[in-house]
């Protein structure tokens, strides 16, 4: 018999029971006769009981120790799959001795595991900064650069840095509100037209500001033009200089440039001057950098990009297959919206998303029994992901907002 000691719990097994198993390591230690390789493969040994001891989980061995008694091992949905995998290699028995039932959801529950675990680091990686107030040690100007870090990017350093990060959402805001109504009629005149500048100029200089602190702030310039949320400040700030510069390009070429709207209709530069002015709507991203939810919108869109990918798909396979029926059940009815498959596409896809204008319908009893096939199979394709996305979303929204209570 071999005397096995695990943890201070003794086992007793027959020698040609786990010889059986040459490869494991009790089954090697039944095989060996040089004591020395013996003593290699046990923690420590007593002479007296005659006893190999091993600083191993007493609990985990007991199913190593029915395995060599039946042949089979058993795995217990109540066992840490990590542990459980680290305990059986140490023994040096392999996972297909296991049955295929169980096998198969030990394996399901370990890619469980490592899924939440990589969603767990990537949740801690999007609220962690760039920077950390450690790096500014023994740097150039650590000091001064510290404390605009803290301004900047910890909210919860100071009052002054409550006040920067609401003032900075308080100026995107404005910034939208005020190029929303850059676009009535009544603020197109003179006296308004001059106010939406000069709120726009406002804006520009305060977001140019606070970009400059943050670059300044950072310790790397590489990882601070990388970072996404940077990059949604440049691109919040840039559309106002380019227009600075087009308006002077454009202020060459015209002898009428009080009014820059009558000058766009004739410059070559004024459609790429309203594109720029479109690209201030981006500034909305701002408010992404102070709120959970948004940022836990954009992580739970990240993560269930498969998803969504299918769900467009499954939406693109509906709408060439729905506006092909409709068009071969509808084309040859007189005064037909439905003349040819791509004239077809927009009637499915409103009816797949279950809006319905109801700007094109079908005429014939075979075209509203397709119409009625479309529907029915949109409710239930845009029903599918809604739930998988919402818990997502709830779950990272609980977890984010815990980790920055935390913090």
């Amino acid at each position: 018999l071999l005397n096995i000691n695990v943890g201070g719990t003794l086992f007793q097994i027959a020698c040609k029971v786990v010889a059986q198993y040459p490869i494991t390591r009790l089954g090697k230690l039944a095989l060996y006769t040089d004591p020395m390789k013996k003593l290699q493969l046990c923690d420590d040994y007593s002479v007296q009981k005659n006893e190999y001891f091993f600083d191993r989980d007493p609990s985990i061995f007991h199913y190593i120790f029915h395995f060599y008694r039946s042949g089979v091992l058993w795995i217990m949905d109540e066992m840490c799959p990590s542990n459980f995998v680290e305990e059986i290699e140490y023994w040096g028995i392999h996972l297909k001795y296991s049955q295929r039932c169980c096998r198969i959801l030990f394996e399901e529950k370990q890619d469980e595991l490592s899924e939440y675990l990589k969603i767990q680091k990537e949740l801690e990686a999007e609220l962690e900064p760039l920077d950390s107030a450690v790096q500014f040690e023994g740097k150039f100007l650590g000091r001064f650069r510290k404390m605009i870090w803290n301004l900047i990017e910890n909210p919860y350093s100071s009052v002054a840095a409550k006040i920067i990060a609401v003032l900075s959402s308080f100026f995107v805001l404005i910034s939208i509100v005020g190029m929303t109504l850059s676009t009535v009629e009544e603020m197109k005149h003179k006296t308004g037209k001059m106010w939406m500048e000069q709120m726009e100029m406002i804006c520009a200089i305060f977001f140019t500001s606070e970009y400059i602190m943050r670059l300044i702030s950072s310790s790397s310039i590489k990882n601070f033009l990388r970072a996404a949320f940077n990059a949604v400040d440049l691109v919040a700030i840039l559309p106002f200089y380019i227009q600075i510069l087009f308006e002077n390009l454009d202020e060459a070429d015209t002898l009428y440039h009080e009014e820059l709207h009558k000058v766009e209709n004739v410059s070559k530069l004024g459609k790429v001057l309203k594109l720029i002015k479109l690209m201030r709507i981006f500034r909305i991203l701002k408010l992404a950098r102070h709120s959970t939810g948004l940022r836990a919108f954009g992580f739970t869109m990240r993560q269930c990009y498969q998803q969504v990918c299918c769900l467009f798909l499954f939406i693109a396979m509906g709408v060439f297959t729905f506006s092909a029926l409709m068009h071969s059940v509808e084309h040859d009815v007189p005064g037909t919206s439905f003349t040819s498959i791509p004239y077809a596409w927009w009637w499915a896809a409103v009816s797949l998303s279950t809006v319905g204008y109801g700007d094109t319908v079908p005429d014939t009893v075979l075209g509203r029994m397709v119409a009625f096939a479309c529907i029915s199979f949109g409710i239930i394709l845009n029903g599918m992901p809604i739930s998988i996305l919402y818990n997502k979303f709830s779950d990272y929204y609980s977890k984010l907002k815990n980790h920055e209570t935390s913090q």
